[in-house]
Formats: structure tokens, C-alpha cells, sequence
């Protein structure tokens, strides 16, 4: 069995830009035509596949289950977005995307069946539904219940809706950023400004009676800063996304997330190569929460419980990490990148604690692998889109806020490394085994934190990792992410600053 490695990472320009427009309409524009951007606008796409009617819907859902079945279901999706680059202070492209689909998914026992259309009319799903049917067996299908239309609670609200701001207003954000970036230190050399909004429209509707509609925006702006001084050079970066209006930038600006990418890219100009061996590692609050997404998070998504197979298989209520140690998935922090009203199969957004002081509490489960656990669902079923089948994933995951001083943290530890950022990395879902590689990291020597180093990874198993944190600070904060596990989604990690007792760190020096 061929096994997926799971995957978190800053993503390199080129791949944003194919997946940001991945199965839609892209209209490339000249810096001089980027006004033409304002033609991607509210009604660029047609409505009419998130008006489709009920009976319809219905009609569709029964032909799913034709041939028997346990559940059926209907996922309808629409996507306006923008997204502008700017490089060495020239704007390179400007993009309009519009993508617009269905799903069909028929599950009957542990076999799910499942076919899109790029084309929403009624002879186009029904001919989906006809195809995922294949996967029954024959036997009497589920009832189909009527529709109802479902009201969740929102996590995200709205200022300033992405839909009534001029193409300028972001032209500017991405100018001020340029600047920012270039004005921070004669040795930054170069910026490079990604701006990316969308606007995803969702219907679901199955065979228990759900009926949903819902919008959700998203922000996604990232700077990258590099720096040179002649003998050495950084390549630096710093994002900023959520599920919000424009008023994004009035929380945080552009000129904060430059200069926090360029502040990075000179300290880096004086990095030595880092040493290699056990060590003692101290993680900065916010982005290093990746690495228990990576190393934790991921061996806790049903899917491969289900399977028998993973770190975490057959251990719930045990003991399996230090008793300072709590995690917790959470899909309702408002606005967060992470965050869902309700996952993509209508699951409302839940608080699961996974891990509480050191004993495995839970797991995410989407639909299928909660019927095949017999656990309740938790809203974890996210798909990157129309095209994908829907799976366990995480939203917003992250260490709990912990009682210890940051800085006793650090000034208790006599010699180690000091992570302050992480490119992302991977793990073997099955043995837990990961890598990430440390984009800033400085040496520890006597309770302070002193040299950069380069070329720092961090080695180890899930297990090791969490059993040997011995100190969690009070000082929780969270960065954005894209999570790949086979399709992409939005998340977030977040940790406090913690302290993790001898890791295996690869370096770089001889």
C-alpha cells in the first residue's frame, strides 16, 4: 500500500500561482491592463448554480442511491478570485479566476463512489449520480429525506466585503508592502508581494435532509524579502491570510508583514552552519505550532485510525504525551485561515480537543470514518475543491496556552537551538517519523539566545516530541498555513513557546 506523506509549507511562488488558479478561468493581464481586473467582479460567473432548486437537488441525491447505498450527497461550488504579484517593485501578472462545479458522492458501507461535473444542470448531475452509484452493492438504498436548509452560527464576519473594493485598494496594500520592505535595510535587495482574495460560494445537500448555502471569503497575502551583503544572502518570508473582508489590513498592515519578512532576512545574513546532534530546542510561539500539525495532527485524522494503521491507532484515554501538554483542533476562531461555519460535507465547526494534559482524547473524523469508528463527527471533512472527494483534515490546530515565562524558558536553558521560524516539513503518518527544516533558528548558550545558524532540520517521532515537552509558555499566537495531503487546504497552527527536551537536530556544519 503506497502511503501519502502529508505536507505543511510556506508555498514557493510558482506553485500559489497554479494553485490559486487550478481548474478555473485565468485571465492574465499586463501591469497596464491590470484595471481590467474589475471585470472579475460579483457577476462575472453565473448564479445559477448556487439557486439550483431543491427538487432538483433531490432528484439527483435519489438517483445516487438507485443502485442501494447507505448515503448520498450533492456538493455545488463557485469561486470568484483575484490575485495580483508584484515582483522587484513591477507588477508581473494580474489574475481573475472563476471556478464553478459539482460533486456527487454515494457511500455504502466502507466503499465511497464519487463523480464531478464542471457543467451544473440537472442532465450533468444526474449522469454524476448515475456513475457514483457504481459503488453499490444492490442492496436496499438509504431513504432520502427531505431537504431542510440548515442556519449555522458564523465564525467569520464581514466589514468590508471583498466584492465592493476597487481593484486600486489593493493595488495599494501591495505597493506599501514593496516599499516597506525595500526602505527596512539598504541590504534588502529585493521584495516579492502575492495578493490573493476569493470569494467561495457552497451549496451541500444529502440524504439525511441537509440542506446548506453559505459564502466564505478569504485573504491571502504573502512578502518575501531577500537580502545581500556581497558574502551571503536570505530569502525571507511572512504571510498573512484570513477568512474576512478587506479590514484585514486595518488589523494587520502591509507595511508590518513586510518589515517582519526583512527583519528575518537580515538577521540571516550573519547565520554560521548550524551543529548537528541531541539537543535541547526551544520553539517560538506561533508558526512552530506546524510541527505538532505535522507530527501529531496528522496521525490523528480518522481516515488512517480507521484503517488500523498510524501512531495514535488504539490508544485513546492512554497516556501519550507529557502532562503539560494539551492540543486542540478548533474550526471556530473567528476569521482565522483555518476556520469553517461548517466543514464540506455541512458538519457544523466544533472546540476538539485532541490530547488533554498528556492523554489522547479524541480524534477528527469526517463522515466515512466516523461511521466506520462509530465516533460522532467533528467537522473535520474539508476538500481542496468540487473535483475532490471530501476527508479528514485539520482547521485551526495548535498547542494549548501553557503557565510558564517565555523568557524563563529560555534563560533555563543552558545550550540548544532557538527555532524561531519554520519552512514546514513532513511525516510518515503511519510511524510518526518527521522533518522540518528551521528557516531561523539561533544557537542557545547559556540561557541566551545568541548566533543564527543555517541548515538546522528537526528530526524525530510524534511520540518523542510530545512526551519530552517539559515546559509550555503563556503566550499563545498562530500563523497561516497550507496543509497538503494529497488535495490543499487552509489551516492555521498556533503553540505558545515550548520547550522541547533532547531532539535530533541535522546541521549543517562540518
Amino acid at each position: 500500500m503506497k502511503l501519502q506523506h502529508f505536507s505543511v509549507k510556506d508555498i514557493p511562488r510558482r506553485r500559489f500561482l497554479e494553485l490559486t488558479m487550478k481548474g478555473g478561468v485565468a485571465v492574465a493581464v499586463t501591469p497596464a491592463l491590470l484595471s481590467q481586473l474589475t471585470s472579475c467582479g460579483p457577476g462575472a460567473a453565473s448564479a445559477t448554480a448556487l439557486d439550483t432548486d431543491r427538487d432538483m437537488i433531490s432528484r439527483v441525491l435519489k438517483k445516487a442511491l438507485e443502485k442501494g447505498g447507505d448515503f448520498s450527497e450533492v456538493y455545488i461550488e463557485n469561486r470568484i478570485s483575484k490575485q495580483i504579484v508584484m515582483e522587484e517593485s513591477k507588477f508581473r501578472s494580474g489574475l481573475c479566476g472563476i471556478n464553478q462545479g459539482a460533486g456527487v458522492r454515494v457511500i455504502c458501507g466502507n466503499k465511497t463512489g464519487y463523480a464531478y461535473t464542471d457543467v451544473v444542470d440537472e442532465e450533468k448531475l444526474m449522469r454524476a449520480a448515475e456513475v457514483a452509484s457504481y459503488v453499490a452493492s444492490g442492496e436496499a438504498p438509504a431513504t432520502v429525506v427531505s431537504l431542510t436548509e440548515a442556519d449555522y452560527k458564523s465564525f467569520v464576519t464581514v466589514e468590508m466585503p471583498l466584492a465592493e473594493i476597487a481593484d486600486e485598494q489593493r493595488i495599494e496594500m501591495i505597493r506599501r508592502a514593496d516599499t516597506a520592505a525595500l526602505e527596512y535595510d539598504p541590504r534588502i535587495r529585493m521584495a516579492l508581494v502575492d495578493y490573493y482574495d476569493e470569494i467561495r460560494g457552497r451549496v451541500i445537500a444529502n440524504s439525511e435532509g441537509l440542506y446548506l448555502r453559505d459564502e466564505l471569503p478569504l485573504l491571502f497575502f504573502i512578502v518575501q524579502a531577500m537580502s545581500s551583503d556581497g558574502k551571503a544572502r536570505h530569502m525571507a518570508r511572512e504571510r498573512l491570510s484570513m477568512h474576512s473582508g478587506f479590514e484585514m489590513f486595518s488589523q494587520v498592515t502591509p507595511e508590518e508583514v513586510a518589515q517582519n519578512a526583512a527583519r528575518e532576512a537580515i538577521a540571516m545574513l550573519a547565520a554560521e552552519e548550524a551543529p548537528a546532534g541531541i539537543m535541547n530546542v526551544v520553539m517560538q510561539n506561533g508558526w512552530g505550532g506546524v510541527l505538532v500539525h505535522e507530527a501529531v495532527g496528522h496521525p490523528l485524522e480518522a481516515d488512517n485510525i480507521a484503517k488500523g494503521i498510524g501512531a495514535f491507532t488504539g490508544k485513546m484515554g492512554q497516556k501519550v504525551a507529557s502532562d503539560c501538554f494539551t492540543m486542540i483542533d478548533d474550526g471556530t476562531l473567528p476569521n482565522f485561515r483555518g476556520t469553517v461555519n461548517h466543514d464540506d460535507e455541512g458538519t457544523p465547526a466544533q472546540r476538539n480537543v485532541l490530547i488533554e494534559n498528556g492523554v489522547l482524547k479524541g480524534y477528527m473524523t469526517d463522515i466515512l470514518s466516523a461511521r466506520q469508528l462509530d465516533m460522532k463527527r467533528t467537522g473535520n471533512g474539508r476538500r481542496e475543491s468540487f473535483r475532490y472527494i471530501p476527508i479528514p483534515r485539520m482547521t485551526n490546530t495548535f498547542i494549548a496556552q501553557g503557565k510558564d515565562d517565555p523568557a524563563e524558558i529560555l534563560a533555563s536553558t543552558r545550550k540548544g537551538i532557538y527555532v524561531q521560524s519554520l519552512s514546514g516539513g513532513s511525516v510518515n503518518p503511519v510511524t510518526g517519523m518527521f522533518n522540518f527544516t528551521c528557516r531561523e533558528a539561533y544557537l542557545i548558550e547559556n540561557g541566551k539566545k545568541t548566533v543564527p545558524v543555517r541548515g538546522a532540520t528537526l528530526i524525530g517521532s510524534c511520540m518523542d516530541v510530545i512526551s519530552n515537552i517539559d515546559a509550555v509558555g503563556n503566550d499563545l499566537a498562530f500563523g497561516p498555513g497550507i496543509c497538503g495531503k494529497g488535495q490543499n487546504a487552509e489551516v492555521t497552527a498556533g503553540q505558545p513557546t515550548v520547550r522541547i527536551r533532547g531532539i535530533n537536530v541535522g546541521g549543517s556544519k562540518a
